[in-house]
């Protein structure tokens, strides 16, 4: 037969048109190394959202958002849950530790949330990091590797990567070793499930030998929570695909941690264990990159970072103290110190390569208020040489000589600003500075904790 033989088919060998309908999906992503206030820009637009989806990370994640007087704090649930009229998605590229759930939604719950689990759609891909050992209290046994791994690092070479030992790597571990176990597997055959966890256990403790588990007890809370969350469980794909095809929605993406910390293109080995980047969202809900709407990355007026590793603009001084101090800069998860030092633009033109944003939201302006000059760093030099690039080898990134630009600081309070014209004529220009040089609009301006305090310029 020939191979013309084959078409019968008039259609066959033409190009299919991409069907360009359906819903855009709105993104919010880090754009430094964390700790931005995205829980802030998510919750702003969560305000007009149907649906609001978490995409990677798990509860190493820490967003803060502040609701008539109230303060939450979200680690697992997508902030967006405290809209009563939205739905919140934990999509399939996030790990869930089950116990932290629960624990996170009854806190919240004894601050006004209600009705949560009626607003809770789980990804039945998703992987569990949720198991109990018995040396140390509520926490599961990927947690307790991420502790003892981490031992294991300061022992062998001195350092530690500083990871905020909530089991994060550990279980994205065993999901690319084909060993982990997901929430699909956790609501079938439970005798199944349990061979498969006693496996699993069985070969953390093989690779450390004081990991102790307590696998009946885990197994019992596990098939209890396993009834808990039933309801909620969905086919995720399948969820996200009538989401963007069904009638016009509203959909909200959350990222979690933030570019620099990204597994493929953040400060490596100081990173994360997932794609905090924009291909993390198509990846993590299962959605095709063509639904990508609006990509809005969120900075600080200045530099911060938790734990070790490359920051060439950090300060070491009495200015790193104001900003520390001023701030508030204590990690929402780990409750560390964050470093702190001047806005670096390098950073923020790399994480746009990658992330293509649509806008910047820059939020802290207001702890810059008290500065007689602010410098901004806009270029690397490396060996003399000016480099358009930012350095993949950390050894390379600690010996950059960073090139600040200085600018006047405004000398006063801008916190209770609340239109663009309100700002001083030096914010202002402050302002106008970070978009000129990374060429990236700037949508908001934060000058306050509160929903209010967020300055929309356009």
């Amino acid at each position: 037969m020939s191979h013309k033989a084959c078409y019968t088919n008039p259609g066959a060998g033409v190009k299919r048109p991409r069907n360009d309908t359906g819903n855009k999906l709105t993104v919010v992503l880090g754009a430094q190394w964390g700790d931005e206030g995205k829980g802030k820009v998510v919750d702003l637009l969560a305000t007009e959202s149907d649906i609001i989806c978490r995409c990677q990370g798990g509860n190493n994640a820490g967003h803060t958002v502040v609701v008539d007087g109230k303060e939450y704090d979200f680690h697992l649930l997508p902030s967006g849950i405290i809209n009563s009229k939205a739905l919140s998605v934990i999509g399939n590229g996030v790990v869930i530790h089950l116990p932290g759930l629960f624990e996170e939604a009854e806190k919240n719950e004894k601050k006004g949330l209600k009705d949560w689990e009626k607003r809770l759609i789980i990804s039945d891909r998703a992987h569990i990091d949720d198991f109990k050992n018995t040396f140390l209290r509520l926490f599961d046994f990927h947690q307790a590797v991420d502790g003892l791994q981490e031992v294991q690092r300061q022992a062998q070479e001195g350092k530690n990567i500083g990871t905020t030992k909530k089991g994060i790597g550990p279980t994205y571990s065993s999901k690319a070793s084909r060993t982990g176990l997901r929430i699909c597997d956790l609501l079938a055959d439970f005798k199944d499930f349990s061979m498969r966890f006693k496996n699993l256990a069985q070969q953390y403790q093989a690779m450390f030998p004081t990991l102790e588990v307590d696998v009946d007890g885990q197994l019992k809370k596990l098939k209890e929570y396993a009834e808990r969350i039933r309801p909620m469980v969905r086919d995720g794909v399948y969820f996200m695909y009538d989401a963007i095809n069904g009638p016009p929605k509203k959909i909200l993406v959350e990222g979690a941690n933030a570019a620099l910390l990204d597994i493929d293109f953040g400060t490596y080995p100081f990173v994360t264990s997932s794609n905090c980047t924009v291909g993390g969202v198509c990846t993590g809900l299962g959605i095709p990159p063509l639904n990508i709407g609006d990509v809005y990355g969120v900075v600080k007026a200045y530099t911060t970072r938790v734990g070790i590793g490359a920051f060439p603009t950090e300060q070491l001084n009495e200015v790193g103290e104001l900003l520390q101090t001023r701030g508030h800069e204590v990690g929402v998860t780990t409750g560390r110190k964050r470093r702190c030092g001047w806005l670096d633009l390098v950073i923020l033109r790399y994480a746009n390569m990658i992330n293509g944003f649509t806008a910047f939201a820059l939020t802290k302006l207001d702890i810059l208020d008290v500065m007689d000059e602010i410098k901004v760093g806009v270029s690397y030099k490396l060996n003399g040489k000016k480099i358009p690039y930012f350095p993949a080898n950390m050894d390379v990134l600690q010996k950059v000589e960073v090139e600040y630009e200085k600018l006047p600081g405004w000398k006063s309070d801008t916190s209770t600003c609340r239109k663009w014209e309100d700002l001083p004529v030096k914010a202002q220009n402050y302002i106008r500075f970070v978009e000129i040089h990374v060429g990236v609009p700037i949508k908001w301006v934060g000058v306050g904790k509160a929903r209010e305090s967020m300055i929309q310029l356009f």
